[in-house]
């Protein structure tokens, strides 16, 4: 903690009769947790301004981090550090006599307490803190301004919902506690209540999970705490839908607003306007982060005009009420689940919850029809990204839709239009449950159901459930050929040929993929999907041993995708090109395209695609002479398998370069060494895997000798070097 270097001068007021007691900073009755990264930034702004406010949503903990601080700093501070506490104040015109009881004076001439304030502390080098200031602000503010400005050696920390917006102030945003440190206060609490408690393996994923759902915010975890007296971790967590009736009976001697946690959140609803706190309630309906044009659609309407929205949201923002958070998708918004159900319960009063739900809806299955259209174009990462952000508003919408038999078609468009993500972005296991739950229950064979299915059956054959897969493919065959849906059926048809592929039927795969591919050229079709079949095909005809067609289809795919600026479905075009470039006997090309696949995979965590690059590039690695490398990599794909589904879809096809590798490795290094290998791949993430596997592992030199980049070069990431392959051909053409 930095302090100030230079010697404070003497009061130059010795008859000084400032209370021993008064405004000094209470003396902590338990111990403080954590917050170590908080307490030197607020003493570092400390230092760089005289005004300090740290903001934050109720129960945050700003108080006890802003008395922390200032006993902290303390010895910076000649004449010392006083607090001031204007929780209780409820008038404007009292400010200055609640300053004058903080800093001790009486004062019994009748000049006004301002004067008498500026006068006490013109020559003083002090730190005033104030707190719980949020319901008097315009008077606060009017209040501090004029004291820094007459007190030259005063120094001021706030701590209140909102900043002070005076100039000169600086903010720090208190968020709510990390993990880490959640735990440690909830357990430093509950055994203050239970003295000696010492929580088992399973209390400790308990707490963990408890801290997560309160948010980290440090009141409700103290609340929680005090519920061990009479309940278990477990029980408090399952009690915690109904968290505002449970936490209640806070310490004696805690602030009013902050006996319960229902009146911590009430105390900032208080302070807020009418349109702040209809916003407030609208914004309730968002689960997880939102952006301004969601909320500006969404909540704007009756009372609160769509263009007003961002007025109040910034109001909002100013008091903590609603987050910030900038990321991958730029700027957007959350509330904490502690203030959202805070939110949901005053929207429920107003009798217009079901129309606000249904209004959320409605706008995300315009972003996800969004989405869908603009994942085959240069914006695939962007849309990957954004369906990552937007994930738990998309639940939320298909669990409004699944709530009503009317809106059942609705939450199956949803969940079928997402299947690029489900499929492409490392989600098939959540999307197989949203594709089996919206077809559960009856509606008739739409659009939409005809869709689901043969989703369902795209992510079954990835998964490698034949039998999933199967079902719902043929169903949605026999359906759209009786209502004459040519586009269900021709993907009906392709997923098939795929499902053909992953159970060794090469034949059958061929004759369905060329099927498809027709079908799809008869109804204009041209996306990512066709692209996949294309691929498909072309892996059919490899694995039958025709090696220069399957290139040349792969090569017209590529051609394909760079005009369209589509990443994903090129991944597995380069998969299918270095397969058919190891089986000619050149490594390092095949190599280097394994590494775009594997940095496209990276960029839509898709993992099917990663591990099948993976599974190929150990079996390079093993064929440019380094078996233990080899076996590392095996080892990352074993252990990313399991999130995928059954491993190498049980194909002989597909594990054939396992095989191998596994074949060559042991027979170079030994049954131990390549055990050894493999359990040090198994414990790497996948993340750590790709890095390894795109810098070279520890081959760079056996490498470097046949072309590749060595360890630590960028030839991993860059754009294959092979040439274009001469020729067009087969009814696969566009």
């Amino acid at each position: 903690m930095r302090r100030l270097q230079d010697p404070c001068p003497q009061p130059d007021d010795p008859g000084d009769n400032t209370s021993a007691a008064s405004g000094r900073l209470p003396a902590e009755l338990n111990r403080f947790v954590g917050r170590e990264y908080e307490l030197a930034e607020v003493a570092g702004l400390l230092e760089e301004s005289r005004l300090v406010t740290v903001a934050g949503v109720a129960g945050v903990g700003k108080t006890r981090c802003v008395t922390r601080v200032a006993a902290l700093v303390e010895k910076r501070y000649c004449d010392g550090v006083r607090l001031a506490e204007l929780s209780t104040v409820h008038h404007p015109e009292l400010l200055e006599h609640a300053l004058i009881d903080a800093l001790g004076l009486t004062d019994h001439t009748s000049r006004p307490p301002r004067a008498t304030l500026i006068e006490h502390l013109s020559g003083r080098r002090m730190l005033l803190v104030i707190d719980g200031f949020e319901h008097l602000v315009d008077g606060c503010a009017d209040l501090v301004r004029e004291l820094l400005r007459r007190a030259p050696e005063l120094q001021v920390l706030t701590a209140g919902r909102c900043p002070l917006r005076v100039d000169g102030e600086r903010t720090f945003p208190l968020a709510p506690m990390s993990d880490e440190d959640a735990v440690e206060l909830f357990t430093e609490r509950a055994r203050a209540v239970r003295p000696g408690w010492a929580p088992s393996p399973g209390e400790q994923a308990a707490s963990l999970e408890l801290c997560r759902r309160l948010d980290g915010i440090p009141l409700a975890l103290e609340l929680a705490a005090g519920r061990l007296r009479a309940l278990s971790v477990d029980q408090v967590l399952l009690r915690l839908d109904d968290r505002f009736r449970l936490l209640t009976g806070g310490r004696r001697g805690a602030p009013p607003r902050h006996q319960t946690l229902r009146t911590a959140i009430g105390w900032s609803h208080e302070l807020c306007t009418p349109e702040q706190r209809l916003l407030w309630a609208r914004l309730s309906v968002f689960a997880g982060q939102f952006d301004l044009e969601a909320a500006e659609y969404i909540c704007g309407g009756v009372d609160l005009p769509a263009e007003s929205v961002l007025d109040v949201l910034d109001e909002l923002l100013a008091q903590s009420v609603v987050e910030r958070e900038d990321g991958a998708t730029g700027t957007r918004y959350r509330l904490l689940d502690t203030v959202r159900e805070y939110g949901a319960e005053w929207l429920a009063a107003t009798g217009d919850a079901q129309r606000l739900r249904r209004r959320h809806r409605d706008w995300f299955l315009g972003l996800a029809t969004w989405c869908e259209l603009d994942w085959f174009s240069p914006r695939q990462a962007e849309v990957a990204a954004r369906i990552d952000s937007e994930l738990p508003n998309l639940r939320r919408a298909m669990e409004c839709s699944m709530e009503s038999p009317d809106e059942v078609h609705l939450a199956q468009y949803l969940a079928g239009t997402l299947w690029f993500y489900w499929a492409g972005c490392g989600r098939l296991s959540e999307g197989r449950h949203w594709l089996d739950h919206v077809l559960e229950e009856p509606s008739p064979h739409d659009a939409a159901r005809l869709k689901v299915l043969w989703v369902l059956g795209y992510v079954a054959v990835l998964q490698g459930d034949a039998v999933g897969a199967i079902s719902a493919l043929q169903e949605c065959r026999e359906e759209a050929e009786r209502s004459g849906d040519a586009t269900a059926l021709a993907y009906a048809v392709h997923r098939t040929g795929c499902l053909a592929i992953v159970t060794d039927d090469m034949p059958r795969a061929e004759e369905l993929l060329r099927d498809a591919l027709g079908r799809y050229r008869e109804i204009g079709e041209l996306n990512s999907n066709v692209l996949m079949a294309q691929v498909e095909l072309a892996m059919a005809v490899a694995f039958l041993g025709d090696l220069d067609a399957a290139a040349v289809i792969c090569d017209e795919v590529r051609e394909i995708c760079e005009d369209h600026g589509e990443r994903w479905a090129l991944a597995y075009a380069l998969y299918v090109l270095a397969f058919a470039a190891l089986q000619r006997g050149r490594p390092a090309r095949a190599r280097q395209m394994l590494g775009e696949c594997l940095t496209i995979g990276r960029t839509f965590n898709d993992l099917l695609g990663t591990v099948l690059s993976l599974e190929l590039l150990a079996l390079v690695t093993a064929v440019e002479g380094d078996a233990g490398e080899a076996a590392v990599l095996q080892g990352a794909a074993e252990r990313i398998w399991p999130s995928v589904g059954l491993q190498l879809f049980g194909s002989v096809h597909y594990g054939r370069p396992r095989v191998e590798c596994e074949q060559q490795a042991r027979r170079e290094l030994g049954n131990a060494a390549y055990e050894e290998g493999l359990r040090a791949g198994r414990r790497l993430d996948p993340d750590a895997a790709v890095d390894r596997a795109l810098a070279g592992g520890g081959a760079s030199e056996a490498r470097g000798r046949g072309g590749v980049p060595a360890a630590g070069e960028s030839g991993g990431t860059r754009r294959p070097a092979a040439s274009r392959m001469s020729g067009r051909g087969g009814p696969e053409r566009w």
